[in-house]
């Protein structure tokens, strides 16, 4: 299958899903009155259920899973290793950081715009970081070590805060969001990290040429001509912000930046700038469908999306690890 036709079968895909989001939810709706509430002809009651609740809710999964699989698979050919994604640098676990503060000191009840921001700002603070790092470390090792030191560091402040919970209902409120979930999304919840998302998409799609040298492995992506230290610059500020961005719409959402690149590599012949597209799409769909799977499973309380893509990915991410340690991978 070209290129092409990967894409357009994996957007119709999307688009399927987009539309079964719509119809499943403890309300039942059938399809003649989804088409109907979407364009503006059906009773007040389903256009808020299509239009301020579902789609919504389901726009927001495809955003998050298209910003962690473009990241994920940016990372993957940067590092040359299928097992990176956005959380080995620490930039989601420093976003959640900055999330899980503001619901500490209760300005997410507040402040519409306080927990985006802080999101924002901590994914924002990690790019900085692992940037300067980046231009003074020649060692992709060297960056993936801060990286991880970087996410303990943020990760005991989070239980550290978590500890110090001032009452049960904030601890709550922390774990709830640490979880992962698009649940009560609206557009105007996409609205803040729009730009950044945006933003950082840019960066990285404008850098993929960059990736597909570096198959080459860094002496032969040099020479031709590949500036490699604007290259890793780069690959972490575009993934550090769309990241950042997906993590102040849902919260912590892990393994889908590594199943879909890894899904998608053998069907682009396994070029990281072939890449980064289709991984986008397929995150996207994988996480609408298991939003899909949340609201439709007969549970007395909504799983949360974070619990569920990891039951999904973490048996497949343990395949990839294991393929890799046995060299077949």
């Amino acid at each position: 299958m070209t290129d092409r036709g990967v894409l357009l079968t994996l957007a119709a895909a999307v688009l399927a899903a987009l539309a079964a989001a719509c119809l499943v939810g403890s309300t039942p709706l059938g399809l003649d009155r989804v088409l109907t509430a979407l364009v503006g002809g059906a009773s007040a009651g389903d256009r808020v259920v299509v239009w301020e609740i579902r789609l919504p809710r389901a726009v927001a999964a495809l955003v998050v899973g298209a910003a962690l699989g473009t990241s994920g698979a940016a990372l993957q050919g940067l590092l040359r290793n299928p097992l990176a994604e956005p959380g080995v640098l620490g930039v989601s676990a420093t976003s959640a950081l900055g999330a899980t503060s503001v619901i500490y000191y209760g300005l997410a009840n507040t402040q519409a715009l306080a927990l985006p921001v802080a999101a924002i700002a901590g994914a924002l603070a990690a790019t900085a970081l692992l940037t300067a790092a980046a231009v003074r470390v020649g060692s992709v090792v060297t960056l993936i070590l801060v990286g991880v030191g970087l996410s303990s560091f943020a990760g005991a402040l989070m239980a550290l805060l978590m500890n110090l919970a001032p009452h049960p209902f904030s601890l709550s409120d922390m774990l709830n969001w640490m979880l992962g979930t698009v649940a009560n999304r609206s557009f105007d919840d996409l609205v803040p990290p729009a730009p950044f998302l945006v933003a950082g998409l840019a960066i990285l799609f404008a850098g993929r040429r960059g990736l597909s040298a570096l198959t080459l492995g860094e002496e032969g992506a040099a020479g031709v001509g590949v500036d490699l230290p604007r290259t890793r610059r780069w690959v972490v500020v575009g993934a550090g912000l769309a990241t950042g961005a997906a993590v102040a719409i849902a919260g912590a959402i892990g393994f889908v930046g590594i199943v879909a690149p890894h899904l998608v590599r053998p069907l682009v012949n396994h070029d990281p700038a072939r890449t980064l597209a289709p991984s986008a799409l397929l995150a996207g769909l994988l996480l609408v469908l298991a939003d899909i799977g949340v609201r439709a499973a007969p549970t007395d309380t909504e799983l949360k999306l974070g619990v569920v893509a990891a039951l999904l990915g973490a048996p497949v991410f343990v395949w990839i690890a294991a393929r890799r340690r046995t060299g077949s991978g």
